[in-house]
């Protein structure tokens, strides 16, 4: 008998990610779910069974339960699989368990994981190398966040929200930054800083760790891995860096060297220098694995994004919608930065914070995040599952910027009212901006088909 494995919250862009490769891979799946979204019903389509919410009758002879660290222990399936019997895997140890006979390939950071994992699994698509890929979102190139592949590599972003990136054992890690992000699981920066560690040392011998030289605090870890390593950056002095760079409205050229020998031009599909970094990790791997260069440059060049990434809604002579998941201060700011040589008239930010806890612990690190737009609406916190915190909320931000900043042009509205709001500010010329982890991509899907 084959093993079932169910999954609560499977329509989530991780969870989704597991259970299409297990269903590919000939297990038995299914999944619960709040609502139905397009995640859902392709899985059913490929045969797992889909409930909609989370009930115990749910759990009935399965082999295993996978959740994430957003289902909590009263969830009703948790404590009937429990009593059950059956094993409770993270989503990480289940990853974990399908790259087991592969040569794992891992990317974590604070920010950058999903782009430079899509890129790298682009690459060795590109390559014919047929790779097994799990990302964090939804690589444009092959309309999925996951295949299962036929070759060896296993290309995996690790996600270090709740230490589960310590369930991997990689042959190839890359780790693109480390800043003072998921401090409610983690507590203290400084325990952050020794997860990330030992995700370091649990590469393995022989392989190799890509690590960002520009980001201090992963430059002072890295000085003290005994193992092979290799530096990639734009500032500070790395084995991968690039020169002569060009940024293009969404789209950057630059020279890459490794170990100050040019190595070649590239165009990059994807405008901000914080891309630029992440694509040198990309480079570097594909030299390690001897990939030809040609594939690497094809791989840059004809790369059509991830989905939430800088992702263009609408587009036309007259206004320009864009959507990203920046909802960390870094994120904010790498992406204003990146749309700030479009040469358009007004920048006008759409903000929704994500988590109450967030919001409270980087409100200054916010407050400071938003010089380059010209126009700024807040919305609601989305909650991601938490609880209210008093006095946390999206009025409080914005007195807190206006405190700071208080020439900024910054409103607070409602969800349900910022669609028709900006319908009456937006003038020709105008780039439209919705930012946030949570739904805030409604507002821009919305936007856009008025717009048409």
């Amino acid at each position: 008998m084959k093993e079932y494995y169910h999954f609560i919250g499977i329509g989530g862009i991780g969870m989704s990610g597991v259970a299409h490769l297990l269903l590919k891979a000939g297990f038995s799946v299914s999944g619960s779910d709040l609502k139905e979204n397009r995640v859902t019903e392709e899985l059913k389509r490929l045969g797992a069974k889909i409930f909609i919410g989370h009930r115990l009758e749910n759990i009935c002879g399965q082999s295993a339960v996978v959740y994430s660290s957003a289902i909590k222990e009263d969830n009703p399936e948790i404590r009937q699989a429990k009593k059950s019997g059956i094993k409770l895997l993270k989503r990480a140890e289940a990853l974990a368990l399908l790259m087991h006979h592969k040569t794992a390939i891992t990317i974590a950071g604070s920010h950058g994981k999903t782009t430079t994992t899509s890129l790298i699994s682009y690459m060795l698509l590109e390559a014919g190398l047929c790779p097994t890929v799990a990302i964090g979102g939804i690589l444009k190139n092959i309309d999925t966040n996951a295949c299962l592949g036929s070759g060896e590599l296993f290309v995996a972003e690790a996600d270090e929200s709740d230490g589960s990136f310590l369930y991997y054992q990689p042959k190839y890690s890359i780790i693109t930054n480390i800043d003072r992000e998921h401090l409610d699981y983690y507590r203290s920066f400084e325990n952050e800083l020794n997860a990330f560690k030992d995700f370091l040392n649990r590469t393995q011998d022989g392989g190799c760790v890509f690590a960002c030289a520009d980001d201090l605090n992963l430059k002072k870890l890295i000085s003290d891995y005994k193992r092979r390593s290799v530096s990639f950056g734009l500032n500070e002095p790395a084995d991968i860096s690039a020169k002569n760079i060009e940024l293009n409205g969404l789209s950057s050229d630059f020279d890459c060297y490794f170990k100050d020998k040019f190595i070649s031009r590239f165009h990059l599909a994807l405008g901000g220098r914080h891309n630029i970094s992440n694509s040198l990790a990309v480079i570097g791997l594909g030299l390690e694995l001897g990939i030809d260069l040609s594939f690497i440059r094809r791989t840059l060049e004809g790369y059509k994004g991830a989905g939430r990434r800088l992702e263009i809604k609408f587009k036309s002579d007259k206004y320009l919608v864009l959507d990203d998941y920046a909802h960390h201060p870094s994120e904010i700011k790498a992406t204003l930065a990146a749309v700030a040589n479009l040469g358009v008239r007004r920048k006008i930010v759409v903000f929704q914070p994500h988590r109450y806890s967030r919001t409270q612990l980087l409100l200054n690190e916010f407050a400071d995040s938003f010089e380059l737009a010209d126009h700024l609406v807040i919305s609601d916190i989305y909650a991601a599952s938490e609880q209210p915190i008093e006095g946390v909320d999206a009025p409080g931000l914005l007195r807190k910027i206006k405190e700071g900043h208080p020439h900024k042009q910054a409103v607070y509205l409602a969800k349900e009212k910022i669609t028709e709001y900006l319908l009456d500010f937006l003038r020709p010329g105008d780039i439209l901006i919705t930012l946030g982890a949570g739904d805030i991509v409604k507002v821009a899907d919305d936007l856009a088909e008025k717009l048409k």
